[in-house]
């Protein structure tokens, strides 16, 4: 599980990440991040409104009966389409079924405003066809809905061997996004709960402009070296919740940034008139063996003034994580901004609050602050991280930093 919380990206490191968080721009008005062993989170609040008495839809929605083959090789994206079309235009609530089987589809945008509330059963697989002359941006876009959900067993596979050599964004700061496995823009009360999602072309998961979303039990995975293929990724968003997730991939697990234009590279900052990321929980979560744990972070050269505050990290394990807690105001990746100096991304009142465990370096604790802009209100409580290697010691290395150190050994109390 990577990014499990509201942590900066990790786009450029490509590092194998079983569990790690990264909080990036956007703005996020409560996240609220309970992964794996987390307390559930009450699904009343979440449960789709019954819409009324439902009506007989105009044809089938089960995608079998419209004409789907699941047998990995037919395209069966127009009854797809088809089932999507005959469940909006209903009313009540309608359920879409997907059964077992492999279904081979291009893009599909499934459109609202819908006179219905919509469920996709999701008991079979789809295959992201490696056509990419068949995608226009992403793979699966749900725009515009409200009180939908997909839920069930199956797989959304993006099938990302077939063009990860084609993604460039390594080499190039403005290179052409691949498609995004699920995409919800502006999406009300949803539900995504129990699938799988394997092997995206780029993010996994985008919840853009959207509020009321429950991430619930959802396994996320690709291989350690697979290009962006980040887990789930939140921006301008409130009211999201994920809970009981298992994420590895090869990028951020879990990160919120200006979603509405995915990049390899995102972090506070980077573009113009960004919205202040705040209100954002990330509790009882275990990060094992990733890169960065759980991290802010905003360019140098900052073209915006958002601000990042009212974050709490709380109850996290740390399983042999290389830096496991980050704060960076000064982020240059691959050397490709400018230099400066001079931040103008505020963070303030950030609490570190019992997190333990393994770090695989011997800095267990980095806060890199500007210094024309330091750190505000951090707090490092009960934090006991230790170096997992006999021959040197840990530390903290804390620069332009203000706030205080509770109850932490001395090499780690740096405020």
């Amino acid at each position: 599980m990577a990014p499990i919380n509201h942590a900066p990206y990790l786009d450029d490191e490509m590092a194998p990440s079983n569990v790690a968080m990264t909080v990036v721009a956007a703005a996020v008005a409560l996240l609220l991040l309970v992964p794996a062993r987390a307390t559930k989170a009450p699904e009343t609040a979440y449960t789709l409104p019954a819409g009324g008495p439902p009506s007989v839809p105009a044809g089938p929605l089960d995608i079998v009966q419209l004409g789907a083959k699941g047998d990995g090789k037919t395209d069966s994206t127009q009854a797809i389409l088809k089932a999507w079309k005959n469940a909006c235009d209903a009313t009540g609530t309608q359920k879409i079924v997907i059964p077992p089987g492999n279904y081979l589809t291009g893009a599909m945008e499934l459109k609202g405003p819908c006179k219905s509330s919509i469920i996709i059963r999701l008991d079979g697989n789809l295959l992201g066809t490696g056509d990419l002359s068949a995608y226009k941006k992403n793979w699966i876009e749900v725009q515009n809905v409200e009180n939908f959900a997909i839920n069930g067993h199956g797989t959304l596979d993006g099938q990302g061997p077939l063009v990860w050599k084609q993604n460039e964004c390594q080499k190039s700061y403005n290179c052409k996004i691949l498609p995004n496995s699920l995409v919800l823009d502006f999406v009300k009360n949803a539900q995504i709960r129990g699938i799988t999602l394997l092997n995206s072309k780029f993010f996994h998961m985008n919840i853009f402009a959207s509020e009321n979303v429950l991430v619930d039990k959802v396994t996320i995975t690709a291989p350690g070296n697979s290009p962006n293929t980040d887990g789930i990724h939140v921006g301008d968003s409130t009211n999201v919740t994920i809970s009981g997730a298992t994420i590895g991939t090869g990028d951020d697990c879990i990160s919120i940034g200006p979603a509405a234009r995915p990049s390899a590279s995102t972090a506070l900052g980077r573009y113009k008139d960004e919205k202040d990321v705040e209100d954002v929980k990330v509790t009882d979560c275990t990060l094992v063996g990733t890169s960065n744990g759980l991290r802010i972070k905003s360019y140098e050269d900052s073209k915006s003034s958002p601000k990042a505050t009212k974050f709490l990290y709380e109850g996290v394990t740390m399983d042999n994580v290389s830096f496991p807690i980050i704060i960076d105001q000064k982020y240059c990746p691959n050397n490709i901004r400018v230099k400066s100096g001079a931040s103008k991304v505020a963070v303030s009142d950030v609490i570190f609050r019992n997190i333990h465990g393994t770090s695989n370096t011997p800095e267990a604790i980095t806060l890199n602050c500007a210094n024309n802009l330091p750190c505000q209100g951090v707090q490092l409580v009960n934090v006991d991280i230790k170096y997992n290697k006999s021959n040197n010691k840990t530390m903290a290395v804390c620069k332009n930093a203000a706030g205080k150190s509770i109850g932490l050994a001395k090499e780690l109390a740096c405020l």
